[in-house]
């Protein structure tokens, strides 16, 4: 049997409808809603009816003198409330959550570093190393070494020893330049200097400084 393909709410053709009667015509105010109002609940209770009589004659044996006086007894007395009066009209405020009282002090883990700290202490020391190493291995790999602190001062001080030698043959020429080996001589002295400027200013900015090794068959830069 073959499956019959039909989508639901559709029909093929003119729809069969019921046609309306002359009798059944639309009417005034047909299609509007019609809400019903809810029902008022009385504000007060009814007025008991007389046959209802209340019980008479009822007593409790309780001592509610004696009661009250064993319960004030038993109770367990307030503690005064801690507080400051700052002013001459007698306006005080409570000295706890003001900051004043020092009653962090008597904690057992105080000026105790947490744990969450010393962690992570420890993850940036792990991963200071592991730079470090990581930096050694490559400087390993390109024959890197590195220069000495007292070498850099004895480098640095003999580049400025040079630059003041320079500054003063400098300060030490004429004014008016008439001869291009005067010139020459001049801009010789500036370039020179300038230089030595560049390179006290790079050991100056650097604190470590590696020098390549030289090799015959690979020469380095």
């Amino acid at each position: 049997m073959e499956e019959k393909k039909k989508a639901p709410c559709q029909t093929m053709g003119i729809p069969k409808l019921q046609v309306p009667t002359p009798k059944d015509y639309l009417r005034k105010h047909s299609k509007e809603r019609t809400y019903e109002r809810p029902k008022r609940l009385p504000v007060k209770a009814q007025v008991p009816p007389q046959s209802d009589r209340p019980l008479m004659g009822i007593q409790s044996e309780k001592n509610f003198i004696h009661a009250n006086m064993a319960e004030a007894i038993m109770a367990v007395a307030k503690k005064p409330l801690h507080a400051c009066v700052d002013q001459r009209r007698g306006d005080k405020y409570l000295l706890e959550g003001s900051g004043l009282v020092q009653k962090y002090l008597k904690n057992k883990d105080f000026g105790v570093t947490p744990n969450y700290i010393l962690g992570r202490k420890k993850e940036a020391v792990e991963g200071r190393q592991e730079r470090v190493a990581a930096r050694w291995e490559c400087l390993q790999k390109r024959r890197l070494t590195r220069l000495s602190s007292r070498k850099r001062e004895d480098i640095l001080n003999g580049l400025k020893t040079n630059w003041e030698d320079l500054n003063k043959d400098f300060q030490s020429l004429s004014v008016e330049m008439t001869t291009i080996p005067q010139r020459l001589r001049k801009e010789k002295l500036e370039l020179e200097m300038k230089q030595l400027e560049d390179d006290i200013g790079a050991l100056e900015k650097r604190r470590f400084i590696y020098i390549a090794e030289f090799n015959k068959d690979s020469p380095s830069i």
